[in-house]
């Protein structure tokens, strides 16, 4: 009881920011997605921009990240998971902090894509023993975006390398159509190109309850069956995510 009751505490902080955000704006404009459900675009944050994001997932853990426009075209943040904080389950474990870094290097013309470079060791499924994520991060990436045919219609790819032991590069694409700023549609094909580490197809809603606050429902790996290396069953998960994002 007491895990959950800081689980609503949280949510009913997280839904109040808005309110009073805009108190000292007259006007709110939606700001462009910085990340869809796995893989990142190449929007960021505004200078003294800053976005809080909260995701649930499955067996009761609960993401937890925040990141900061510290320069007109840089931002910088951390993410960090809680396993089993959410119901009656013992063992509550919080695992170590990883690092966000974005930077948008080029803002698009009318047939080149916006373009940024970034690395992202948030990870999923943490394994113990081995002290690393069964479903790497991002790790070194390159993301362009850019909006194609219909207004709203957004589509976004890139490459990234998870880490530096195998020098593996994978690669993503997503694309995301948004509705008179009200809602959102995403569909995503994350860690392609290696069989032996498959991909994952993901797909979900953004609505935008204020300009400033959204809450995602998705699924991750739909389809996808099978066993990590460690034995645990690879299915498809539902997670609820909520954000936060506006300036100083």
């Amino acid at each position: 009881m007491k895990k959950l009751n800081i689980v609503l505490s949280l949510a009913l902080l997280l839904a109040a920011l808005p309110a009073m955000a805009a108190k000292d704006k007259s006007e709110a404009v939606v700001l462009p997605d910085v990340e869809m459900i796995d893989i990142p675009t190449a929007g960021i944050l505004d200078y003294y921009g800053f976005l809080v994001k909260t995701r649930f997932y499955s067996g009761g853990g609960v993401l937890g990240a925040l990141n900061f426009g510290v320069l007109e075209r840089l931002n910088l943040g951390a993410a960090m998971t809680i396993d089993k904080l959410v119901g009656s389950d013992s063992g509550v474990k919080m695992r170590r902090p990883e690092i966000q870094v974005k930077f948008r290097f080029y803002d698009g013309g009318y047939y080149i894509p916006a373009a940024a470079v970034g690395y992202d060791g948030q990870g999923y499924y943490y394994e113990p023993s081995d002290k690393k994520y069964l479903e790497k991060g991002k790790g070194l990436y390159l993301v362009g975006s850019k909006e194609i045919g219909v207004p709203s219609l957004v589509l976004h790819g890139g490459l990234n390398v998870p880490d530096f032991d195998n020098n593996y590069l994978f690669s993503f694409l997503g694309m995301n159509y948004t509705l008179e700023d009200k809602v959102a549609f995403m569909l995503e094909m994350d860690n392609m190109f290696h069989s032996d580490d498959p991909s994952r197809f993901n797909a979900g809603t953004r609505i935008y309850i204020t300009p400033y606050f959204q809450l995602d429902l998705a699924v991750r790996e739909i389809g996808r069956n099978g066993k990590f290396a460690n034995g645990l069953g690879r299915k498809a998960e539902r997670i609820v995510q909520m954000r936060y994002n506006t300036s100083f």
